[in-house]
């Protein structure tokens, strides 16, 4: 298939790109600017510079594919925004196609919840709380195949926001890293190139739709992913912190999501797709891995 790709040079938008092309996908990756032409050209990637908020031009381009991924995301308070005109430009341009169109979303829409399905009632913390009413509205279009990708937190080769914020975590005055909360609250994982290959599965499966859950499932404790961050840093430990302190340092919105304790199996990605998560954990990627090896 031909496919749009929204975030082709972000972290999981890069390993989606590989996935795709790997299984004979051609890529459009729609960029901001020209400095990221060069790099999803060198990628085998057909690069085009596009305003994602200019609804005409990007309904222009996914017009002309076969199928539209979003996975770009500014990552601050114009992530609704984006969201929102992205998704209305695939509405506008698929319309009774039936074409895929596939956006990511993160498991924090769900609140604290150990047991994650996509039956499972949302439940978001303000920072993404914004996230409901866009996806509802991509789940709702008529004529086009939507799907919404829910994922936990993303690592893998060395990167992702999440363990570089565990890698950098503030320490005590014997060294140790401090955890986030007391550590014993759950976070659901995936490695970005078993997310990307849920991706693509969805993509070329004519029957996937609505909400995918996904995530390895370890749910590693914040304790757990602390220490072995610790391990990667050189640090000689961790310790627990407390909710007042992982606000102070994070802000009020964003601890809040970080102080979530969630789980979840993926049944419904592993039944329907046949998808199994087969990286190593992210705990095994601090202690042994590509974390360890970048922080060495």
């Amino acid at each position: 298939m031909k496919v749009a790709l929204t975030g082709a040079t972000g972290f999981i938008g890069s390993h989606l790109l590989a996935e795709l092309q790997d299984h004979g996908h051609e890529v459009v990756a729609l960029v901001r600017n020209d400095s990221q032409t060069d790099a999803v050209t060198a990628r085998g990637a057909s690069p085009i510079v596009v305003d994602l908020h200019d609804r005409p031009a990007v309904v222009s381009v996914l017009r002309s594919a076969d199928a539209a991924i979003h996975t770009a995301s500014p990552g601050d308070a114009t992530s609704a925004d984006l969201d929102a005109a992205v998704a209305d430009a695939a509405i506008d341009a698929f319309g009774a196609s039936g074409k895929p169109y596939i956006q990511i979303s993160g498991l924090w829409v769900y609140g604290d919840n150990s047991s994650i399905s996509e039956e499972s009632p949302l439940n978001p913390p303000a920072l993404v709380s914004w996230r409901e009413p866009i996806e509802r509205r991509v789940l709702a279009a008529n004529g086009m195949r939507g799907v919404v990708i829910v994922s936990g937190v993303a690592y893998g080769d060395g990167g992702g926001g999440v363990p570089g914020m565990l890698l950098g975590s503030p320490r005590d005055d014997a060294g140790n890293l401090i955890m986030v909360g007391s550590g014993q609250q759950h976070w659901p994982t995936v490695h970005a190139a078993d997310l990307a290959d849920l991706f693509r599965r969805v993509l070329e499966d004519d029957t996937a739709r609505g909400y995918y859950v996904v995530g390895d499932g370890r749910n590693p404790t914040v304790a757990e992913l602390t220490e072995a961050a610790a391990v990667a840093v050189g640090a000689p430990g961790a310790v627990p912190g407390s909710d007042d302190e992982a606000r102070a340092r994070l802000g009020d919105y964003f601890a809040e999501a970080l102080l979530l304790d969630q789980g979840t199996d993926a049944a419904k990605a592993r039944t329907e797709l046949g998808w199994q998560p087969t990286r190593p954990g992210l705990v095994d990627e601090f202690r042994n891995g590509s974390y360890r090896k970048v922080t060495a």
